[in-house]
């Protein structure tokens, strides 16, 4: 065993501001900061995991002391005596501080007790406190006064993955950077450039994959690039990293859901039996799953989105999609969708996944196929269902669930008076839109297209939404006027009310009762 090997990760870690990748904004703020020596005395860095919260604070703690020149620089040479004990971790005066070992309040005192004293071989004095979420609640409080106004040779560099569990107390008296996800398109160059420097070769699809699977953390792809060379003996290609990752290829998946949207379910069971004896990963074929649902929803005509240019699938592929986007509705990626998404706990929680998964195809395509609940409303409306509930499909209807779908949709429904807008209103279960309409609109003229009406407590989105609504309902345009003054009529609560308190029945129930009256009518 080579005692010497460095693993990729550390043995390319970034040095200084200009190999940082990924974090354009954070290098542009932080050395025009230095350049200006508008020096803050408390930095907290934030970000998942691999993204250079450490390495900043390092590259930081370089430029602070640097011996290249007279003042902080942003360039810091990497070659004097500071910058290569800073890189190695043995300079005196830089201290990385592990909080998750550091927790207590003792711990912290130590650190703060030494922050009195003038640092000894370079400018300033810095403390770098990695994961600083896991810190005590005493030792977050014992270090709020010295965090606030600290000695003027001392700076303070917070890194945490979890900011959110750092108290606001901590976070006011720090400037904080969010360190993004490193795009696929730059890890993917940078991975490359590594490949080139280690004498290896990398495939552009295998590339691709070790990208996309690192989801945005430097650290993690450099990882999975160490394994691959390790298990390739440095010739990494596409099958590798899918046999290293127990991943399904993407061509595998656009077929699969192909598949699984047919309306054929023994298909759909014997595809994943295949997929599955192959050495797929169950759990990674059901977030490739998610990922085609997001992109298919993304590129599905219905929303107009654009053909996804930058999604991870080929252009033949995203031709694929299209074809099946075309016979398959909106809702029916939504439905799956959810269902994916609740099914995650349960494969992870279960103790045989190839039987948590069979069963959730079986549940995706028969949720899938059925209408919506708007849908099922709306054809209630129209006409009375047979008894036993929804009719079911007819042999030789298209068992596919778009055209489940696309058979449950009713036709444009007529409204021409107050009452028939109120009607459906309540049908379509808009709750909203019915309550303010029924209690605050007073209807002065009413036909198929054109509402004039006074408004009692001008709510300024109602005649938008009123308007949006209608031309859906209805297939054509309306026209809503509203009047500044009220002609004093009644709203359709009003008018209810009314008609209640003359019938005989309601009369007669009422005078049972002293001062009764009718507060509302509901269905």
């Amino acid at each position: 065993m080579d005692s010497n090997y460095t693993v990729l990760a550390r043995k390319y870690r970034s040095q200084d501001f200009q190999t940082l990748i990924g974090q354009d904004v954070l290098v542009k703020t932080l050395t025009t900061a230095i350049n200006t020596s508008r020096i803050a005395h408390a930095y907290i860095f934030t970000g998942i995991r691999g993204t250079g919260k450490t390495s900043t604070a390092r590259i930081l703690a370089k430029a602070l002391n640097c011996l290249s020149a007279d003042r902080a620089t942003a360039t810091p040479c990497g070659q004097c005596e500071n910058c290569r004990a800073i890189a190695a971790g043995q300079h005196i005066d830089v201290m990385e501080i592990d909080a998750a070992s550091h927790t207590g309040v003792d711990n912290m005192r130590d650190i703060l007790d030494a922050a009195q004293y003038r640092p000894t071989n370079g400018r300033y004095k810095v403390y770098i406190i990695d994961e600083v979420h896991m810190l005590s609640t005493s030792a977050f409080n014992a270090l709020l006064k010295t965090l606030e106004e600290p000695p003027a040779h001392v700076i303070f560099i917070l890194a945490t993955t979890e900011i959110r569990k750092v108290p606001v107390t901590i976070l006011s008296r720090c400037q904080r950077f969010d360190l993004a996800r490193v795009p696929v398109e730059t890890l993917k160059k940078h991975f490359a450039w590594i490949a080139d420097q280690e004498k290896i070769t990398l495939s552009d699809s295998a590339n691709e994959l070790l990208a996309r699977a690192a989801d945005g953390s430097v650290r993690d792809g450099l990882s999975l690039l160490d394994q691959a060379i390790a298990q390739t003996g440095g010739n990494v290609d596409e099958a590798a990293v899918l046999d290293m990752l127990k991943r399904a290829d993407r061509g595998v998946v656009v077929d699969f859901m192909k598949t699984l949207l047919s309306g054929n379910t023994a298909d759909a069971l014997e595809r994943a039996d295949q997929i599955y004896n192959n050495g797929a990963d169950l759990a990674m074929l059901l977030t490739d799953m998610m990922e085609w649902t997001h992109w298919a929803t993304r590129m599905h005509p219905a929303l107009r989105a654009g053909d996804a240019i930058n999604s991870p699938y080929s252009a033949d592929q995203r031709a694929q999609i299209r074809t099946i986007n075309a016979n398959v509705s909106l809702n029916t990626l939504s439905r799956i969708w959810q269902v994916m998404v609740a099914a995650v706990p349960e494969m992870q929680a279960s103790g045989n996944q190839k039987q948590c998964f069979d069963m959730l195809i079986v549940r995706m395509m028969h949720i899938a196929d059925m209408p919506s609940v708007s849908d099922i409303l709306k054809q209630q409306s129209q006409q009375t269902p047979p008894a036993g509930g929804i009719k079911k499909p007819t042999p030789g209807t298209s068992a596919t669930p778009g055209a489940a779908l696309e058979a449950a949709k009713p036709a444009f429904r007529k409204i021409i008076s107050a009452a028939d807008l109120a009607t459906a209103l309540h049908e379509s279960k808009e709750i909203m839109l019915y309550s303010y309409y029924t209690a605050n609109i007073e209807i002065t003229e009413f036909s198929d297209g054109a509402i004039t009406y006074f408004d009692r407590k001008g709510e300024p989105d109602f005649a938008h939404k009123l308007t949006v609504w209608l031309s859906d309902k209805t297939g054509h345009t309306w026209q809503l006027t509203r009047t500044a003054e009220s002609a004093h009529a009644q709203t359709v609560t009003e008018q209810k009310q009314q008609e209640l308190a003359a019938d005989p029945m309601i009369a007669s129930a009422m005078s049972l009762f002293e001062n009764a009256e009718i507060i509302s009518v509901t269905k």
